[in-house]
């Protein structure tokens, strides 16, 4: 709760700040209000009459109901915007920043929570998954995605949520794994007696069997955690559709984890029953409610009569695919030209980003900036020179920094040891799901800002490694280097923080925070 609290600050004071639409939010946040008064988002006029004043200048000023009656494209599933609608609904209206923002403040605050809950199932260690919370909440790019009304917060907290989910199901399996070979273990040694040294530590004074037969164990592919996971990686798909590779990786992995136990166990056909026993009855069971959640987010749409291509089927007999329902042939269609803009997007961009080089945060995006005729806040310390005001989608680099070479040499030592380890499998279950499947369009127009997906798996890379460090050094030299690491991290942010939350500074403030040519 004391990480929440701090990250809840960083990311709620002047939460308002600025007073205007940021970046994407044009795209959102109108949606949401739309979708809020009609039930689907509707289209915007670019300015407005008489004085062509931009809509974006109109709608922060607190014009805010000059949509058009026609149905508008949209080119992302409906949850995120939902959540977003929902602050408006709570917290004042269009006509207030905060109201379009908080919602993903309280995702990210959220997801300290859960990071830190993450981390403590991971390394049970307190110290560690207080770090992991620590790190989360002072990192500018969750604090900057919590403090813009965007969509990829939502993508994020889902997706931990989930993992979290998961790893509550692992825990679940292996308990029930080790009571059920208790039982079967007693069972057989009425007929055997072969002693041999269990491949777990011994809990009573009779363990130190194992089974003799092929027994492969008690069915574990169902719990009420995994179907939690996949309700909440469906929510994460029906706000992107990059939330669907994480549900592919997160559900192979969750699968991986209930065969390795039953091996560690001392079950015999472990692969065979991972394949047999777990994957397949898991799959029967989380696809069809990913998939329902994710269709269940378009009931809107389906709702209203004048959503955008609603009646293409009506109107194209014939087409698509014919078998389905008139509604289901038409939401079929609006997603084949959904799937033809994402993949086919390679409209240039000032800010564009490879997606090789998000995890060291090469190009991040420059989501306001405004110069002050006078000089407010910081500025007062320096009346000579410009003011200005910036939002600048950079997580602290050092953060970035030492969690891509945390992984790598994670990687490394597990590779020359010969061995894995199945939290390291955890930590990049995140940065496959997240992160890898961009990498299939390096030509496509993306933003730096889309790694916040992968921002609570770089920081349990750094969590990983510091647990490494705590069991193959003293205390003493261990508590050294946490702590002289902490400060450092926590001195970044603190000098890195204006240009997250836009506060007015001097003009050479915000350059001597350009450390690379590629972040102006």
């Amino acid at each position: 709760m004391l990480m929440a609290l701090l990250g809840g600050l960083l990311r709620f004071i002047r939460l308002g700040s600025p007073h205007a639409v940021v970046f994407d939010e044009t795209y959102y946040v109108k949606d949401a209000w739309t979708m809020l008064k009609t039930g689907e988002p509707r289209i915007w006029p670019k300015v407005l009459p008489p004085n062509k004043i931009p809509i974006d200048q109109a709608f922060a000023q607190g014009d805010v109901n000059q949509w058009l009656d026609q149905a508008e494209y949209v080119v992302h599933p409906p949850i995120g915007k939902w959540c977003i609608a929902l602050g408006l609904k709570l917290f004042g209206g269009a006509d207030n920043p905060f109201a379009w923002r908080v919602a993903t403040a309280i995702a990210g605050t959220i997801a300290i929570l859960l990071l830190c809950r993450v981390a403590l199932r991971l390394f049970r260690n307190l110290p560690i998954a207080m770090m992991a919370g620590f790190l989360m909440s002072i990192d500018g790019l969750g604090i900057v995605m919590s403090r813009t009304g965007l969509l990829d917060n939502f993508i994020m907290v889902f997706a931990l949520a989930a993992f979290l989910c998961l790893l509550g199901h692992r825990d679940w399996a292996r308990a029930r794994l080790r009571a059920a070979w208790k039982t079967d273990w007693r069972i057989e040694r009425l007929h055997y007696r072969i002693r041999t040294p269990l491949p777990w530590p011994a809990q009573g004074k009779d363990d130190g069997w194992i089974l003799a037969t092929e027994t492969t164990g008690p069915f574990i592919a169902w719990s009420w955690w995994r179907t939690g996971a996949a309700v909440l990686l469906g929510l994460a798909t029906g706000t992107k559709w990059s939330g669907a590779y994480l549900f592919a990786v997160f559900a192979l992995i969750s699968v991986l984890w209930d065969a390795w136990e039953r091996h560690k166990v001392g079950y015999g056909s472990w692969l065979k029953a991972g394949i047999l026993k777990d994957g397949i009855p898991a799959a029967l069971v989380m696809i069809p409610l990913w998939a329902g959640t994710y269709l269940a987010s378009w009931i809107g749409w389906f709702r209203h009569s004048d959503s955008y291509m609603h009646g293409w089927a009506g109107g194209h007999p014939g087409q698509g695919l014919t078998w389905l329902p008139e509604g289901l042939r038409s939401l079929v269609e609006y997603h084949r030209e959904m799937w033809q803009f994402h993949t086919t997007l390679d409209a240039s961009h000032p800010y564009m980003a490879n997606p090789l080089t998000w995890p060291l945060q090469v190009r991040p995006t420059s989501f306001y900036w405004q110069r002050f005729t006078d000089h407010p806040g910081l500025c007062s310390i320096s009346p000579d020179s410009p003011c200005v005001a910036a939002v600048t989608s950079l997580g602290n680099p050092l953060i970035w920094w030492l969690g891509s070479a945390c992984i790598l040499i994670a990687i490394g030592l597990c590779l020359r040891a010969h061995r894995g380890d199945w939290r390291l499998w955890a930590v990049l279950a995140g940065l496959l799901g997240g992160w890898l499947p961009w990498i299939q369009y390096l030509n496509r127009t993306t933003f730096t800002f889309y790694s916040i997906v992968i921002l609570p798996w770089m920081i349990l890379g750094i969590c990983y490694m510091a647990d490494r460090v705590r069991h193959d050094t003293g205390q003493l030299v261990y508590r050294q280097m946490m702590c002289t690491t902490m400060i450092i991290l926590g001195m970044t942010s603190l000098f890195f923080y204006p240009l997250w939350a836009a506060m007015p500074v001097p003009y050479w403030f915000w350059r001597i925070h350009m450390w690379l040519p590629s972040w102006i």
